[in-house]
């Protein structure tokens, strides 16, 4: 799919509001109505849109996170992927090259529901080992 300077600034205004109206957007980009909206169609349609997501506000109340970086036994990598499914506040989980086989992101609403969550990540069947990151505060955020 052919992205062009027009569709990444179009992605860049959804980015920063997902919720901005087509109008909004046709003026801010200087083009019609339609044309925003048949581009926003083929984005979504080539797969370069993949969905709309919501933010979590500060009004739900603070909310801690934090990065897991896990060690899986050979050949264990389907087991442990099925228990982090369906264990609550997984938030991501990426494989990666180096030490580590897979990245999670986690989120839980207290200090002890986080501690809960990483002692359940680490006694997944599977799980050699794993390594916490608390997240402390944003400094850049693109998402």
């Amino acid at each position: 799919m052919q992205i062009d300077d027009t569709d990444r600034r179009l992605m860049d205004l959804l980015r920063d509001d997902a919720r901005m109206p087509v109008t909004a957007l046709a003026q801010r980009l200087k083009l019609a109505r339609t044309t925003v909206q048949a581009r926003l169609s083929r984005l979504e349609e080539g797969g370069a849109i993949a969905g709309y997501t919501l933010k979590r506000g500060a009004g739900l109340g603070p909310m801690l996170r934090a990065t897991v970086l896990v060690v899986i036994e050979p050949r264990r990598g389907p087991a442990v992927l099925d228990r982090l499914k369906i264990l609550p506040g997984i938030e991501r989980a990426v494989t990666t090259s180096g030490r580590f086989d897979l990245l999670v992101q986690v989120s839980a609403a207290t200090p002890g529901a986080l501690d809960e969550l990483l002692d359940r990540i680490g006694e997944a069947p599977g799980v050699r080992s794993s390594e916490s990151l608390i997240h402390l505060s944003t400094k850049i955020d693109r998402d």
